[in-house]
């Protein structure tokens, strides 16, 4: 039997936009759990651009004598994985644990993720249990987690759950990754030796609303799909070579039958001929747009724009003005 790994200090990492509402409830739960661990604990709650009063928030709780929290705080918003890869990059512990700050995921579950990491598995997912989000969003899920499935060959069932566990070695090597788009669970999973799915409880969101909209969504599959692998562009040729075949065929029958048939017959098949042309109009849009999500990705890449930029973190043992990208 493996002996239980100790870890010395537990690092949580909470992105943060618009949640002015759930914040104090939020960090008095996380605290009262924090306190009953055995090992040393920060709270990094990492201001993602926020235009209420989130940011102010942020800062009292992290300028608060005694406090663990940290506030890291971006000049704007970049996105919830930007978000955390900034609070990886300030991070401490040697087990790190990423959290939403809508409540919907209880900060109640964070022990239990604490006890199966240290049974030696590198990343610990979570599968929500009852989940309370609309039917749309649910569905939306489902394909999500099938889609990274069938592309990973990792074989875990809810990847759009952020209450997750990492451990130390896995987070550094995520933040030597220079890609810009970056999806953590997927990217933790490819470096990770052992992984493991527990389930955890999913709590209606009480304050607020998603962030994530319909356009949102949509632009996260684009950025799955172009991120994780090549494959869209291989079946792309595929499809083309199977339409280009089935249109010589098509030219052939229509050949044959306008010279049996005659020339009448040929001009009342027009519109036919018009459908037809559409079908491969079509299928040449949709490769264009797959080939243009590649380019502007490499484009994205070879430009090396900082990923996030950091205005200023703010915690009891550094309080500064600093100014950071990456």
């Amino acid at each position: 039997m493996t002996t239980p790994i100790k870890f010395d200090k537990v690092s949580i990492v909470i992105p943060v936009y618009n949640e002015q509402e759930s914040l104090p409830e939020l960090m008095k739960r996380i605290v009262a759990v924090c306190k009953h661990l055995d090992s040393d604990y920060e709270i990094l709650l990492v201001d993602d651009g926020s235009t209420d009063t989130s940011t102010t928030l942020l800062t009292i709780a992290a300028e608060t004598p005694g406090s663990h929290f940290i506030a890291v705080l971006l000049n704007r918003n970049y996105g919830q994985h930007s978000a955390i890869m900034a609070g990886f990059s300030h991070v401490t512990g040697d087990l790190v644990i990423t959290l939403d700050a809508d409540l919907q995921n209880p900060p109640e579950e964070i022990p239990r993720l604490i006890q199966v990491a240290a049974q030696g598995y590198d990343v610990v997912g979570t599968v929500r249990q009852n989940r309370q989000d609309s039917c749309f969003r649910r569905w939306a899920s489902r394909v999500i987690n099938a889609f990274i499935q069938r592309t990973t060959g990792k074989e875990m069932g809810d990847y759009g759950c952020m209450l997750r566990a990492y451990r130390r070695h896995i987070i550094d090597t995520m933040l030597h990754c220079q890609e810009r788009s970056t999806f953590i669970p997927i990217l933790a999973n490819t470096f990770a030796r052992n992984t493991i799915e527990i389930p955890v409880m999913h709590e209606e969101r009480a304050f607020g609303h998603s962030k994530y909209s319909l356009i949102k969504l949509i632009n996260l599959m684009y950025d799955l799909v172009t991120c994780l692998t090549t494959t869209p562009l291989r079946i792309l040729s595929v499809i083309g070579s199977v339409i280009a075949l089935l249109g010589f065929a098509f030219s052939l029958l229509l050949i044959t039958l306008r010279l049996c048939l005659g020339s009448h017959w040929a001009a009342e098949g027009v519109f036919m001929l018009f459908a037809v042309l559409f079908i491969f109009i079509g299928a040449q849009f949709i490769g264009m747009g797959l080939l243009g999500e590649y380019i502007s990705r490499i484009y994205n890449d070879v430009r090396a724009r900082p990923r996030y930029f950091v205005e200023r973190v703010i915690s009891q043992n550094l309080v500064s003005s600093e100014q950071e990208t990456q």
